[in-house]
């Protein structure tokens, strides 16, 4: 019987191996694949080039991505700083704070959001952030403005990831122990002050590997971003110019791109940086939560 069970566990083993393996096998063809699709571009035009250069016209054999991967840092860094501090004192607010009633109306309501489809996000963002951008904001900075800004996607970016956050953060504030709170509670602290002191503190780890799944949903937004970001490709300068992320590139142009081959080349190279950067970034996320949880330890 013994024998049979240890067999069990060589199999189950086996598998699990296997699956993993085929896993990391699965993220090398996808970057081999969009590499092979995208190598006949740096036959004519070198890596700094492309990268560089701020010039998109691909019928004059033109192909320079600088706007694109700067409009995607402006979109996916206001996201950010909107979401992440409103996401915490959200969840802040619902673990220590909130009563039975209100997270028995809040948490469906989040679920809901975060089941919705980002062109639903998109269509809201062009119905009323739009407008409000062009008519009430951006008349005391600039004299005029579309509404397609740099700040609307941002704006409506925030919106979508903010569900993600604030359901993760909820999740790692409640497996905090009760008896941390009480303790801290019995040295006289605030509720704020054992939130801030022990909650937040003791979930450090957890909360850096949240923002890095939102940040790698944000980078890979396509539809919503579309739909208000304007889609010019130049770099922006400021927080009311038009922009043109690269997700909205690639969704733009894709149907065009058979007529022109180097022009497919291109896409597949925007979809390579992206693929690259969300790899990066969370590879370097994972050695700094390795480190911080050494810290904490």
């Amino acid at each position: 019987m013994s024998s049979l069970r240890i067999a069990r566990e060589r199999a189950a083993g086996g598998v699990m191996f296997v699956m993993t393996a085929l896993s990391l096998l699965l993220v090398i063809v996808m970057g081999l694949g969009l590499y092979l699709k995208a190598a006949p571009i740096f036959e004519e035009h070198s890596l700094w080039d492309l990268l560089s250069a701020s010039e998109w016209k691909p019928f004059k054999n033109k192909f320079g991505f600088f706007p694109f991967i700067m409009g995607t840092v402006w979109v996916t860094g206001i996201a950010l700083a909107l979401a992440l501090p409103l996401s915490l004192l959200t969840a802040v607010f619902l673990t220590e704070y909130a009563r039975s009633w209100v997270k028995r109306w809040v948490y469906p309501a989040l679920d809901i959001l975060a089941a919705l489809p980002s062109v639903i996000y998109g269509v809201w963002g062009t119905l009323l952030v739009v407008p409000w951008v062009s008519d009430r904001l951006a008349p005391h900075f600039v004299k005029f403005s579309s509404g397609y800004t740099v700040l609307t996607g941002g704006i409506v970016l925030s919106v979508m990831i903010l569900p993600l956050l604030v359901s993760l953060f909820v999740e790692l504030f409640d497996t905090v122990p009760q008896e941390l709170r009480d303790s801290s509670k019995a040295l006289g602290s605030t509720r704020w002050q054992t939130a801030k002191r022990v909650v937040l503190r003791k979930s450090l780890p957890g909360i850096f590997a949240a923002v890095v799944l939102a940040v790698s949903r944000a980078l890979g937004e396509t539809i919503a971003v579309l739909m208000v970001c304007g889609n010019l490709p130049e770099v922006p300068r400021s927080l009311l110019d038009a922009c043109y992320p690269i997700p909205a590139l690639i969704a733009n142009n894709y149907g065009e791109m058979l007529s022109l081959p180097l022009y497919e080349a291109a896409l597949m190279f925007a979809a390579l940086i992206l693929f690259i950067v969300v790899l990066v970034f969370n590879l370097a996320s994972r050695m700094i939560l390795y480190r911080i949880k050494r810290v904490n330890a």
